[in-house]
């Protein structure tokens, strides 16, 4: 298959022939030659690398004019050229929830370049409307703007209508958390074996992926840190399918354990010796601090299901998802009045502003504690302030 590259005074074109689908009046096929303008940045190498990957989409078989795919078409393009090859499995399992029933029963019909604006804007309305949570809103809208992305880099379309839709206000009330009696409460509650396990999640504020790879070898039993290099990978239904490192470099920054929580592990470890002498030579030893009874990963839908949420009902206290157990850790560590920077560090996030965004509702307001610092700073106390005026 050949093509061209031609360059007129609006910028370069590729020409190409698409396949031959009509008939004229005497029953032979016509000529299908295609022209398409290179879309910004308008080069001579862009356009090489778009008429490349015309030719080759020709050559498979699957060229569809841009004009002409479908938000469906170009959606299962997406998930099998970047999804399945660039995520994680649990982060490939969301994306084919989300398009299966979310957004090709609204979008997949569509062609992808006729979507506009308004028409993400009425799905947001329509999803809202639905019930749906601003957090569930705002990840539907984000998959959107990555799916519209992918388009205009592979040359599809020019711009992304999901771009200036804004993402829904997070309520604050969707961030549970637990009171420090709720957390004495339910830790009476979880089955002893257990016991180390959730004190370690509470008093850390680690997420669940990252507790669930945790391993002896990246704790300083000396220094009391606790070292973040792997999480676990997740598949459908929570099944383990391996460890990665964390998502950012401070995703991987090491945390400090609390004496309690030092303690709970060392009797955690011992309990974990004597399972290893029951297992014998069933046991698998991949140095994971929490582990099945034979050493092989936990499963983070069991643990949610069979421990967690039962706790959580014999204890007498209110449904909460597992992630906020990390919501619990920054609004106690809040409550004692450390500061941000710290809370910032031991969170792991990636800025400040991230942990201001989350929390910063929980922060004591101290505004009339400064003003009032300011006072005495400038005239003293209170007798000086009047004399001045």
């Amino acid at each position: 298959m050949r093509g061209s590259i031609v360059k007129r005074k609006t910028g370069y074109f590729i020409v190409y022939d698409a396949p031959r689908k009509w008939e004229d009046k005497k029953g032979c096929h016509t000529r299908n030659r295609k022209w398409e303008k290179v879309p910004a940045p308008n080069t001579r190498k862009h356009a090489e690398r778009l008429l490349a990957e015309r030719l080759s989409q020709l050559h498979r078989g699957e060229f569809v004019e841009p004009s002409k795919i479908t938000f469906a078409t170009f959606a299962d393009k997406w998930i099998e050229k970047y999804a399945r090859v660039q995520v994680r499995p649990s982060t490939l399992v969301l994306y084919e929830g989300f398009l299966k029933n979310h957004l090709d029963p609204v979008f997949g019909n569509m062609v992808l370049a006729r979507i506009g604006t308004e028409d993400i804007q009425g799905f947001k309305a329509g999803k809202t409307a639905a019930g749906l949570s601003p957090s569930t809103v705002k990840q539907l809208l984000g998959t959107l703007r990555q799916i519209f992305d992918h388009a205009i880099e592979w040359d599809y379309i020019h711009t992304n209508p999901a771009k200036h839709v804004k993402n829904p206000k997070i309520l604050k009330s969707e961030m549970g958390f637990l009171t420090p009696d709720e957390v004495r409460v339910l830790l009476a509650h979880v089955p002893n074996r257990w016991y180390a396990f959730f004190l370690t999640a509470i008093t850390t504020g680690l997420r669940v992926g990252e507790l669930l790879a945790m391993k002896w070898g990246n704790l300083d039993w000396n220094i009391e840190k606790y070292y973040v290099k792997e999480t676990m990978l997740r598949a459908r239904g929570g099944h383990a399918s391996g460890f990665a490192p964390p998502k950012t470099d401070t995703s991987a920054a090491p945390i400090n354990l609390t004496p309690s929580c030092i303690k709970a592990l060392q009797q955690h470890r011992r309990r974990q010796s004597e399972d290893r002498l029951k297992a014998g030579g069933s046991y698998q030893d991949l140095d994971l601090i929490f582990a099945t009874p034979i050493g092989t990963p936990l499963d983070s839908c069991n643990i949610v299901k069979k421990i967690f949420h039962p706790a959580l009902k014999a204890a007498g206290l209110h449904r909460i998802r597992f992630h906020d157990l990390r919501h619990t850790c920054a609004s106690l560590l809040i409550n004692q009045g450390e500061s941000p920077k710290y809370i910032q560090s031991q969170l792991r996030h990636a800025s400040i502003d991230m942990t201001f965004d989350r929390y910063g509702h929980l922060f004591p307001d101290a505004g009339k504690e400064a003003a009032a610092r300011m006072d005495e700073a400038l005239f003293g106390n209170q007798e000086k302030l009047e004399s001045a005026v």
